[in-house]
């Protein structure tokens, strides 16, 4: 009778191991049902790069090259690259047997056009396997900028098709957009059969929405990660990796205006913003690219100092309030805003605001661009309307004096680095985010506690 007990309690252990195993173990099938707030209106890379939905394009298009975590280039759709003398003329191989969604076989032509449209300063020519890029100018960290998903591979005119894990089955412009798998992706098909992604939906009904067990996957703002964890949710959150920033619409006339705008950068108290309106989630920040990034945001510090504020104030004459201009339709801008002329009036500085897009400033969110610090810092740059930066040989200490240069120029005062988040159903396994808020979906899978 014990033997019969020990028997039966070895065989009831196995069987909970298979069971357990199979349920822990990756398996395909399945829809992941998503929410966005943004609401793009076209579905090719360069128009999602403009309106701030970078996954979407990583959904659908390949690049030639990716970044790992550390920023350094990886091979994709193009498996190796070389740069002739003078790097301004770069070979790159495309990868054998990758195909388009819509069927079309990748050929260096198809390659070279998109490209071409994506970066009309660039010459491409396509040479057997492989393509040919001629930039205007040196051009050593073209990797890189290739990794960007604005020059992500398209086919096709006016329904585009990518390379990518998933292809669009149904979109509705600004509203809805359905994905299904891959199977003939050339990286691995996608674990889950299909994603449904609905757009236009605020960060309440995203989570109104998680909690009703609607959808899987919602987008959390940074002043609402501390929350969505304390009730419960299980969230993942980026590295700090969107500059909010303060950006001046011209550069200053006189010394003046220099030391006003000085001023302005002593009073505000950028660690309240972070702690309170932003409830810690982000960083305060003196620098362009976040600490994590550089390694050297951290000499940018600044420390509010309203006493030297107003010492700066009295050697800047102010004629008229200064006009900050921010969205009015993004509530915590708002609420920085007003922050920041509260803190500009003790220093003896008036700043008014406005909603109608045209001020001295403008309160701006600049994603970080890229995981490669060059191209990072080249990326807010653009999209502060700076100078571009010079890098010269692109050592560290290089990098540093580029973006120093930028900062005293004059044109802008950073002030925080912003974490994105994403609360998910506890059915969703193995979702990962890179350190700059990226989606990884390709292995995401659906596990049996999936609602």
């Amino acid at each position: 009778m014990r033997r019969f007990n020990l028997l039966l309690f070895v065989a009831s252990s196995v069987i909970w191991s298979v069971a357990a195993n199979a349920a822990t173990r990756p398996h395909y099938g399945g829809t992941v049902r998503v929410a966005m707030h943004e609401t793009p209106q076209s579905l090719d890379p360069l128009s999602l790069a403009q309106v701030g939905v970078p996954n979407i394009s990583r959904f659908l298009f390949d690049t030639l090259v990716v970044l790992d975590d550390r920023g350094f280039a990886q091979p994709a759709l193009a498996t190796t690259w070389q740069a002739e003398p003078g790097n301004q003329r770069w070979r790159l191989t495309l990868r054998s047997g990758v195909s388009f969604n819509d069927g079309a076989n990748l050929e260096p032509t198809a390659v070279a056009a998109s490209l071409r449209a994506a970066n009309p300063d660039w010459k491409v020519l396509p040479v057997s396997d492989m393509i040919i890029v001629q930039t205007g100018e040196p051009h050593p960290n073209l990797p890189a900028e290739l990794a960007l998903p604005r020059n992500g591979i398209v086919h096709g005119n006016p329904q585009v098709s990518g390379t990518g894990p998933f292809a669009v089955s149904q979109y509705v412009a600004g509203k809805h957009l359905s994905l299904v798998a891959n199977d003939q992706y050339w990286g691995g098909r996608p674990f889950v059969d299909s994603m449904e992604i609905d757009f236009g939906q605020t960060g309440r009904d995203q989570m109104t929405s998680l909690d009703l067990g609607r959808i899987d996957l919602a987008e959390v703002a940074p002043e609402n990660i501390r929350r969505a964890r304390a009730e419960g949710h299980t969230v993942q959150s980026s590295s700090p990796a969107e500059l909010m920033a303060l950006a001046f619409a011209m550069p200053p006339r006189n010394d003046e205006e220099i030391h006003l705008r000085n001023a302005l950068a002593l009073s505000i108290d950028m660690p309240a913003i972070n702690n309170v309106v932003l409830q810690g989630g982000g960083e305060a920040t003196g620098a362009l690219l976040p600490n994590w990034l550089s390694g050297y945001g951290f000499l940018f510090a600044r420390v509010q100092n309203t006493e030297f504020a107003r010492t700066e104030r009295t050697l800047g004459k102010q004629s008229g309030p200064l006009v900050l201009a921010y969205d009015s339709q993004d509530l915590v801008a708002r609420t920085v805003a007003e922050r920041v002329m509260l803190n500009a009036r003790d220093a003896g500085i008036t700043v008014q605001l406005t909603t109608n897009g045209h001020g001295d400033m403008a309160l701006t969110r600049v994603p970080l661009p890229s995981l490669n610090t060059q191209t990072a810092l080249t990326g807010v740059a653009l999209a502060l309307q700076l100078p571009m930066p010079s890098f010269g040989n692109g050592s560290a200490n290089d990098l540093y004096s580029a973006e120093k240069t930028l900062l005293q120029s004059h044109r802008v005062i950073p002030l925080v680095y912003l974490r994105s988040g994403v609360a998910l159903q506890p059915g969703i396994r193995n979702f990962n985010m890179s350190p700059d808020g990226a989606w990884q979906m390709s292995n995401v899978w659906l596990g049996s506690d999936k609602p």
